[in-house]
Order: structure tokens, then sequence, then C-alpha cells
């Protein structure tokens, strides 16, 4: 399964992937300059089973709701970050809008920082997410509150992902032809163009040949990485990355 965040900058989407998984994905010097998301970040979280969620953690400030909607279009699970102390604010509302544009139903809200606050406010801004998840697609969507930084809520919220990673139903890896959407694309030396994506349709093998779309550019998989591993062979719902010749 691969997991969303969505919300309003600085509600704490990078700092909970970090409490879930232990990665920063904040990776960039001037992100950690500035204390913001400006690129998508990416942190992966094992169970005891040997399952896998991915998770995409997209940038919250207001120019960079594009690169919100590239990670967003390849996900299964969205998590909509609300601050406590904040509320619902401008990226809060822009974000749901994306994901309910985008049909996604799975999904949970987390309300950050509720250390912060008392019981009368938490109760308040918890009223708020619930009216605001009316009409969309996540109105049904659980609502938790936590604190990355005391660990409050955060394992009931790795519970829950679990949980919805096991009920999620395959995606169409056979039969399907091989699609994936590209959200970023880099050099790396020695290995030369690499593209990453959730792969939303269909199964790859290293030595395939793909059509970069639109256009008619032809390239051979020379090698994979699903969900961050070294692989042979990747299919729908996994996020991969591609080193292609030509």
């Amino acid at each position: 399964m691969i997991v969303g965040t969505a919300g309003h900058i600085d509600h704490g989407k990078t700092t909970l992937v970090r409490a879930l998984t232990g990665v920063d994905t904040d990776r960039l010097p001037e992100e950690k300059k500035r204390g913001i998301s400006i690129e998508l970040g990416y942190a992966f979280l094992d169970g005891v089973d040997g399952s896998r969620i991915g998770f995409i953690d997209v940038p919250g400030h207001e120019r960079l709701v594009h690169t919100m909607l590239a990670g967003a279009t390849g996900i299964d699970f969205a998590l909509l970050l609300v601050a406590a102390d904040d509320g619902p604010m401008p990226q809060t509302r822009e974000h749901l809008a994306v994901l309910s544009l985008l049909g996604l139903q799975r999904g949970a809200v987390a309300i950050t920082k509720s250390d912060r606050v008392d019981t009368a406010r938490l109760a308040a801004v918890q009223a708020e997410v619930q009216a605001l998840l009316q009409g969309s697609t996540l109105q049904q969507a659980p609502v938790l509150a936590l604190s990355a930084t005391t660990g409050l809520g955060v394992a009931e919220l790795k519970a829950l992902l679990f949980e919805a990673a096991a009920a999620l139903p395959a995606r169409g890896g056979d039969g399907a032809a091989f699609r994936l959407a590209v959200d970023r694309a880099f050099t790396l030396d020695g290995v030369g163009t690499v593209v990453t994506g959730t792969v939303h349709a269909g199964r790859v093998n290293v030595g395939d040949e793909l059509q970069l779309m639109p256009g008619h550019v032809r390239a051979r998989v020379r090698s994979l990485h699903a969900q961050n591993l070294p692989v042979q062979q990747a299919q729908a719902g996994q996020r991969t990355a591609l080193a292609l010749v030509g």
C-alpha cells in the first residue's frame, strides 16, 4: 500500500512520517534550512509479516500544489493532517479537494500537535474536521488525535495503516499494459537516467522495452527497485525506480 500525506504547511506531515518510519523525507539542503518540504519525499514502513508500506510525503505550501498532485496521483491511502493549534487551513481544504477529485476513498485524518492544546480545543478541532469532511470522498475516514513529539496515537495509527493495507484489493498486475506515472527523474553516476513513480497497472521486468509518453521515445529497463528494494520485476501498486537505457 502507498500512503500519501496531505495538509497545510507546518502541520507536521514530515514529522509524522519520521515518527512512523524513522526516515526524514526532507533530504534537500534548502528543505533543511527552511524547515519546509519542497520536493516529494519517500519512506517505507515494514510490518512483522514482511509487508511493506510506502509513504509519499508532499509539500504543503500553496505554491507547490502541482508537486503535491504529482505525488497524490499514485497513492492508495490518503493521510490528511490538521494541526490542533491551527485547525483546518487553506491547503487543508485545497488538498482535500484534490484527494476528492482523484476519487480517493481510503484514508484517515490525523489531528497533529495534540499535546499543545487542551481538551476543549481538541474537541473543537475534531468537530471542524468532521464538518470539513462532509461531502468529500473521505467523509467516512477515521479521525485520530496524536502527537509525533510525544508518541501519542502513533502506534494506533500504525495499526490502522497495516489493517488498511491488509484489506486493500490487489491492483491489476496481470493482463494489463504496464503504466507508471513518472513523478521524479534524475541521473546517477554509473547508472544513468532514473525515473520513479507508482506503478498504476501491469508488470515490468529488467530488460523490458518501454515507451515514454507523450512522444515516441523508447527505452530499455536496465535495473529496477520496488518498494526501495532491488528486484527483477515490479508490479501495480508498488513504488518503483527504473534505470533506463536509451
